[in-house]
């Protein structure tokens, strides 16, 4: 695994929204089947025609270890873009997570494969073959465009495309906005109270 994504890894979504000035955040509607699950990686992504899913195996077929893939599913919620099945074989190709504006299915099996996934929710249906999806293509997913290898961040506070040329920068705001974070909880907390009601009168008083 790459450095950045080493450190991305290890970086709340929160501080690496701040960085990037929260206007790269997907929809709050995108929302993981666990809380424990975090993903930080390059995007594959996926563009599908509505209620389809057959490019999502050319995507697992075309994905390295570790990365992630970006599916734009319409927002479609009546038909699933993968199930168990198609989860399982993503898993042992090494995909460390998909990211889906749309819905999967079976989720108590995915569940129990313990793969990190987000998405609109679950349906019954399955997606249709029918062919026209693309890979590795500009897609526009919870109101946020990816490009194929920009860096994807998700746990349970929501999902974070970082554009591959900004990562180092925005990695290096992050950790200085965690720090930042650390000293003011100090001081807040040092005193109980007391350092409570001077950190909030100096605050109020700006």
């Amino acid at each position: 695994m790459a450095k950045v994504e080493i450190s991305f890894k290890h970086l709340p979504t929160t501080a690496i929204s701040d960085a990037t000035g929260g206007h790269t955040n997907l929809r709050s509607d995108i929302k993981p089947l666990a809380d424990h699950f975090k993903i930080a990686g390059r995007a594959v992504t996926v563009r599908l025609p509505d209620g389809e899913n057959g490019a999502v195996l050319e995507a697992i077929r075309a994905a390295s270890e570790g990365d992630i893939l970006v599916i734009d599913a319409k927002g479609n919620r009546n038909r699933a873009v993968a199930g168990d099945f198609v989860i399982s074989l993503a898993k042992g190709m090494g995909v460390q997570g998909f990211v889906v504006d749309g819905v999967i299915r079976d989720i108590a099996a995915i569940r129990e494969l313990d793969f990190p996934v987000f998405s609109l929710g679950t349906t019954v249906a399955a997606g249709n073959k029918n062919g026209g999806g693309k890979v590795n293509v500009p897609i526009a997913i919870g109101g946020v465009t990816v490009q194929p290898g920009d860096y994807i961040i998700g746990d349970v506070d929501g999902v974070i495309v970082v554009p591959k040329e900004d990562a180092e920068r925005i990695v290096a705001a992050a950790e200085a906005k965690v720090e930042k974070d650390e000293v003011r909880a100090q001081e807040a907390h040092v005193n109980g109270k007391a350092s409570i009601i001077a950190y909030l009168d100096k605050v109020l008083t700006k």
